[in-house]
């Protein structure tokens, strides 16, 4: 009887343990592990997603991999994409709906070599310039149209180099100008050999089209399910809370991503000084979409002229239904 009862006793434990399983949560990065990904690292490493009861999967991007197709194709429960790629590819059928937005500003911009002449976007014509595509040159292409520059490399328009995400063709002076980050790409020019006092920026943010850039997007069929929202509320809430760490303590949030880095190709200098540029771009978000920067980025990638990004309202490609819960969760 004591060993019946012994087992009895083991089986419910057995029970307990497993309605107590952590939910698992795959996480796909929109590019490679760096501290543009901070908070999401440092919510695993401290046991952040462990103590919400989630088991968190975080995989890295990279030039190959598009974080709408993954989580199309069932590879991701949630991605990380910027607002341009995200709509877009929402128009074509893929109806993703961002559920939260660490991000508060864009890190966009236009790096130019002063020695071009160029010294305001007027300039820009008749030039040659690196951007990126693999959906990040959405934000280019409504800018070129807001100043009425065609893109096709015809006279008084612009050439576009498609650019790999480097500023060789800076360097090697085979454009004009290239795409950069406030985080990234512009300290690879300073460290590349061209000072500050020999560039030219436009910030996308000065320039009056900046659009949202990274934020957390899902299946819209997901949130018909309360399991799912519940899930995801406790996802986010935990994602926040690591991007606040990341911005009290960067030089330790800096060797979390290094930590995390299987490829060994990022530094501990370039980490921590992107980590403190990230911090300018989250800081004051709570994670939950502003409509004004909404509607901002809609009116931006709507006014395309002849060929605007999206050509209609977007419509059900926001919900407030996951951050409220998670902000409720505080």
């Amino acid at each position: 009887m004591r060993k019946l009862v012994l087992g009895m006793m083991a089986l419910a434990g057995l029970g307990v343990a497993s309605a107590h399983a952590a939910d698992k949560v795959t996480l796909q990065l929109k590019w490679v592990t760096q501290a543009q990904f901070a908070g999401y690292y440092v919510a695993k490493d401290k046991g952040f997603y462990k103590d919400a009861g989630l088991d968190v999967t975080i995989k890295p991007g990279g030039p190959d991999i598009a974080p709408p197709q993954v989580i199309a194709g069932g590879g991701a429960d949630v991605v990380v994409d910027w607002m341009p790629s995200a709509l877009a590819t929402r128009e074509k059928g893929v109806p993703l709906v961002n559920i939260a937005q660490p991000f508060k500003r864009s890190g966009m911009m236009l790096t130019c070599r002063a020695e071009t002449g160029i010294k305001s976007p007027a300039d820009l014509k008749d030039r040659t310039l690196g951007v990126w595509f693999y959906g990040n040159e959405y934000p280019f292409l409504s800018w070129m149209s807001k100043l009425g520059i065609k893109t096709d490399g015809s006279k008084g328009g612009v050439k576009v180099l498609k650019q790999g995400f480097n500023v060789d063709p800076l360097l090697q002076k085979q454009a004009d100008c290239v795409s950069t980050m406030t985080y990234n790409e512009y300290w690879q020019v300073i460290d590349g050999g061209i000072p500050a006092d020999k560039l030219v920026v436009f910030k996308y943010e000065d320039q009056g089209v900046a659009t949202m850039e990274d934020g957390l997007y899902v299946m819209e069929d997901k949130l018909k399910d309360p399991a799912f929202v519940d899930k995801m509320a406790k996802f986010v809430a935990a994602s926040m809370k690591g991007w606040e760490w990341a911005r009290k303590n960067p030089k330790d949030a800096a060797k979390i991503v290094l930590d995390n880095d299987a490829s060994g190709a990022q530094t501990e200098k370039h980490q921590t000084r992107m980590m403190e540029e990230i911090n300018k771009l989250t800081e004051g978000s709570n994670g939950k979409l502003d409509q004004a920067d909404y509607q901002r980025t809609v009116k931006t990638l709507m006014g395309g002229g002849s060929d605007p990004v999206i050509t209609k309202e977007p419509a059900g490609a926001t919900t407030d239904v996951v951050i409220d819960k998670a902000l409720a969760m505080k």
